[in-house]
C-alpha cells in the first residue's frame, strides 16, 4: 500500500499565486478614518469576509475600532468566539423570531428596517433588552422606514420594554458623486426631528465617502467606514494615495509560460486580441477562478517585475496573459502584481469597468494568504 504525504506535496508544489494581507495597513487606514471623524465612534465594517481580507484577522488588526458591523450571525458568533467584547452591529438586523435569542445571548445590536421585525420583537417572550438601530429611508429606497411609517416604528420601539436604546441611522446613496448628501440629510432631519423633539437620539450616518468628504455634516455619533479601511478610495476623483490610505491586500502571481507572437497571431479564448507586431507574451498563474475579473479588457494594468504593462486577450479560468515585449528581463518565475502595493486596486477596477469592492470581495478561497 502506498501512502501519500499531502502536506509535503503542498510544500513542494505550490501554485505561484498569493494574496498578502497587511495588518499594519488596516490599522493605518483605521487611523486615517479616526482623524476625520472628531468625537464620533467608529463601526469598522467587516461584512463579506472583511471585503475578502479574512474576518478574524481583520477584526484583530482593527481592534482600535469602537465596534464591528457585519451581516451574518455566523460571522458575529465567530468574532465573539475570538474574544471580541466590543459592540457588534447587524446591518440587516434579524430575519426570524428565533434570531432574537441570539441577539440577546451574544449582545448584538440589530438594525430594524421593517415593521415585520418590530412585530417579532413585540411578540417575543424572551427576557432581556437590546440596543437597536432604526433605519430611516432618506431616499436610497433600499431598506428603512419612510414618511408613512417611521413615526409608528419609533413609537413602537420606544414603547417596547425589550428595547434599551434607539439610534437613528440612514445610508447615503451618492456621497461619492455629484448628488452629495445634502438632499438626503435634509430629508432625514425632516423625518426624524419631530420624533425626538428636544432630546435628540444618537445618529449613525456616514460611510467612507461621507466621512471623508463631509466630516462636519455627516459624522454624527457613529460612522461606518468600509472600503477605506482596506486601502481603496470611495471616489473616482480622489485616489487612495491622496487620502493617505495604504493597500491592505496585494494579489501577486508569477509568469508560468512565455510565448513569442508574430504580427497577426492571436491570444486566448475567442482569439479576441491580435498582435499588431512581433511581441512577447507572459502567461500568468491567475484567472477568474482566483477572483480576477473575467471581463477585464486588454490593457488592464499589471506590474511585471515592478514595471507597468497590460493584459492581452481574454482572462481564462486559471491564467491570463500580459505583454512583456518591453520587459526583456521577464521570464518564467518573474513576479506579477495584479493589484495592491504599487498598483491600486481602484485603477484595476476602473479599467475592468467595476469597483474595487467587487475585486476584493471576489478573492477566491483557493488563493493562499500571506499575513504581514
Amino acid at each position: 500500500m502506498t501512502f501519500v504525504c499531502w502536506a509535503g506535496i503542498l510544500r513542494l508544489m505550490p501554485r505561484p499565486i498569493s494574496a498578502t494581507i497587511s495588518s499594519a495597513a488596516l490599522a493605518h487606514n483605521l487611523a486615517i478614518a479616526r482623524s476625520h471623524v472628531g468625537a464620533a465612534k467608529i463601526w469598522a465594517v467587516v461584512k463579506a469576509n472583511a471585503y475578502g481580507h479574512g474576518l478574524l484577522r481583520t477584526a484583530a488588526a482593527l481592534h482600535e475600532s469602537d465596534g464591528f458591523a457585519m451581516l451574518d450571525f455566523a460571522d458575529a458568533l465567530r468574532v465573539r468566539g475570538s474574544g471580541v467584547e466590543k459592540p457588534i452591529l447587524m446591518l440587516e438586523g434579524f430575519f426570524k423570531p428565533e434570531d432574537i435569542a441570539l441577539l440577546l445571548r451574544h449582545r448584538l445590536t440589530p438594525v430594524i428596517h421593517n415593521m415585520e421585525q418590530i412585530e417579532m420583537l413585540e411578540k417575543t417572550g424572551i427576557d432581556g433588552t437590546l440596543d437597536v438601530y432604526l433605519k430611516v429611508n432618506s431616499g436610497m429606497n433600499r431598506l428603512g422606514f419612510s414618511l408613512d411609517n417611521v413615526r409608528l416604528a419609533w413609537n413602537s420601539l420606544h414603547g417596547n420594554p425589550r428595547v434599551a436604546s434607539v439610534t437613528l441611522m440612514t445610508h447615503f446613496a451618492d456621497a461619492d458623486g455629484d448628488g452629495g448628501i445634502a438632499g438626503q440629510l435634509q430629508w432625514f432631519n425632516e423625518l426624524t426631528q419631530p420624533l425626538t423633539g428636544t432630546d435628540p437620539a444618537p445618529r449613525s450616518l456616514a460611510n467612507s465617502a461621507a466621512l471623508l468628504r463631509y466630516p462636519d455634516q455627516a459624522c454624527a455619533d457613529w460612522v461606518r467606514p468600509g472600503i477605506m479601511l482596506y486601502g481603496c478610495s470611495p471616489f473616482s476623483f480622489r485616489t487612495a494615495e491622496d487620502i493617505g490610505l495604504k493597500p491592505a491586500m496585494t494579489l501577486t502571481a508569477e509568469i508560468v509560460g512565455v510565448q513569442q507572437l508574430q504580427a497577426g497571431e492571436r491570444v486566448g479564448y475567442g482569439m479576441t486580441y491580435e498582435a499588431a507586431q512581433e511581441m512577447t507574451i507572459g502567461v500568468v498563474a491567475c484567472g477568474y477562478a482566483d477572483g480576477y475579473p473575467r471581463h477585464a479588457p486588454s490593457g488592464t494594468p499589471v506590474l511585471v517585475a515592478g514595471q507597468r504593462t497590460g493584459t492581452v486577450g481574454r482572462v481564462s479560468m486559471d491564467l491570463l496573459c500580459v505583454d512583456i515585449s518591453d520587459i526583456p528581463e521577464a521570464y518564467v518565475g518573474t513576479p506579477v502584481t495584479l493589484w495592491g502595493e504599487g498598483l491600486p486596486c481602484d485603477e484595476v477596477a476602473m479599467a475592468a469597468g467595476t469597483v474595487s469592492y467587487e475585486l476584493l470581495c471576489a478573492l477566491a478561497p483557493r488563493v493562499p494568504i500571506v499575513e504581514t
